[in-house]
């Protein structure tokens, strides 16, 4: 018997060896927990036996349990690498139409090519979808879906109205000038200019600009105009564009609108500048879209706070209503697991959000490698939840859980394993010693 006690001493030792190697090897492992040997000394009972001078018959692995505490975190430059401060687990698939799932605290994750969240393996992340507020509309395992962040986002839409507040200046160094021969190639013909982008019917982008140019007052150079006005032009490029009923100084120049001010700086009312609406930008006279998008559209410009103070050139307000395709150029994933993206459209959607799961027994997991498990009948089903929310913990983007090995624990733990075992061989040494010495008794 005392054979085979210190067999099991060895084989325990051995056991404990190989867990603490599997420790050190995993060190750098993102989201690896740790494993510890867990030892049960063995008896063989019976009702007929004296347990008071019983002898035990050494020592079996119990389990190798897994300790799931927190890993330390490292901060990344990748907003999709994700990080659980918590007691929760990504959930993942291996398919996009794949129920079975599997549980992982490992959150490197990429886009791959269809733009699908997924990590190292290709496991798709899951997630909930959202409402606008961005609360998820169901919080379960089998309504999960994989996390898709298109690259692209939103439909052309022309532009129809473009809104514009501002101040015209009316320091010393802006020269009045005369509108007859403004020319928007050379500056001192105009006092001030802003630009504005807009988008035809196919989202092709347009550059409008407009052109201020200040009225010489009443007495100079013998013009007879009202005192505190303003014409203002419209151009793409060097492409004049109509203001349909408006005024055209003289020939070669496009007609446009003159503003008039008040004696207190402000727009008078009572001139008819409104609504100013172009010509039809696809004429042949205009002549900018030529791409086959929609030749008649046009653009209604809506005058809000306008005013003639001394002080700079300054633009409040200048907004238009059209859109083009956006492309992806930012991602961001909240505390709370929302995803969201930012195109270059200026348009930010909210994807999904991060779906986390927990389990009764997390101990209680099957190990299936590349830092991932699976629910069994002694973890219990996962429980989903919602990331901020309960013990789940909340989400860190641009970092990742590192592995929660603590290295000189382990080290110790080796030299613990080496005493062991080289104790129990010597066990087996003195055994097979004494069995020598008893058959060479004649």
């Amino acid at each position: 018997m005392s054979f085979n006690n210190a067999l099991s001493g060895v084989n325990a030792a051995q056991k404990d060896l190989n867990v603490t190697a599997n420790n050190v090897a995993n060190v750098n492992t993102m989201g690896f927990k740790e494993s510890r040997a867990e030892f049960a000394d063995v008896y063989a009972n019976s009702i007929f036996v004296n347990a008071k001078t019983q002898v035990g018959n050494g020592v079996a692995t119990g389990a190798v349990a897994q300790q799931f505490h927190q890993g330390a975190l490292q901060f990344t430059n990748n907003a999709l690498d994700l990080a659980i401060q918590g007691n929760g687990f990504f959930v993942t698939s291996d398919g996009l139409t794949n129920l079975d799932r599997t549980y992982t605290r490992a959150g490197a994750f990429k886009l791959n090519e269809n733009s699908y969240m997924v990590n190292n393996q290709g496991h798709y992340l899951q997630g909930y979808e959202i409402n606008a507020d961005g609360t998820p509309k169901a919080v379960s395992i089998n309504a999960t879906k994989p996390i898709q962040i298109p690259d692209r986002a939103g439909q052309p839409k022309m532009t129809s109205l473009v809104e514009a507040s501002f101040n015209l200046s009316i320091e010393n160094k802006t020269t009045p000038t005369d509108p007859t021969k403004f020319d928007p190639k050379d500056s001192t013909t105009f006092a001030n200019s802003t630009s504005v982008t807009i988008y035809d019917s196919l989202g092709a982008p347009h550059v409008i600009t407009k052109y201020f140019v200040r009225h010489q007052e009443p007495g100079q150079d013998g013009v007879p105009v009202t005192p505190g006005t303003w014409s203002m032009f419209a151009y793409e490029g060097d492409k004049p564009i109509n203001i349909t009923g408006g005024i055209s100084p003289a020939a070669g120049i496009p007609t446009g609108i003159e503003m008039v001010f008040t004696s207190g700086g402000k727009l008078d009312t009572t001139t008819p500048v409104a609504p100013i609406k172009t010509e039809a930008l696809g004429t042949p006279g205009a002549g900018i879209i030529t791409n086959g998008a929609d030749p008649a559209q046009s653009m209604e410009i809506r005058l809000g706070t306008v005013t003639q103070f001394n002080s700079p050139f300054d633009v409040t307000r200048l907004t238009q209503d059209g859109a083009t395709v956006g492309h992806l150029t930012k991602v961001e994933i909240t505390p709370d697991g929302v995803v969201s993206a930012t195109y270059s459209n200026a348009t930010t959607l909210k994807v999904a959000m991060v779906a986390l799961a927990k389990f009764a027994n997390s101990q209680g997991l099957t190990q299936v490698g590349d830092t991932s498990w699976r629910q069994s009948l002694l973890s219990g089903d996962a429980l989903p939840g919602t990331p901020n929310s309960g013990t789940l913990g909340s989400i860190k983007s641009s970092a990742v859980e590192q592995s929660n090995v603590d290295l000189t624990t382990q080290l110790v733990n080796l030299i613990t394993a080496q005493r062991n075992f080289q104790a129990n061989s010597r066990s087996l040494e003195v055994n097979s010693s004494l069995q020598q010495t008893i058959l060479q008794i004649r």
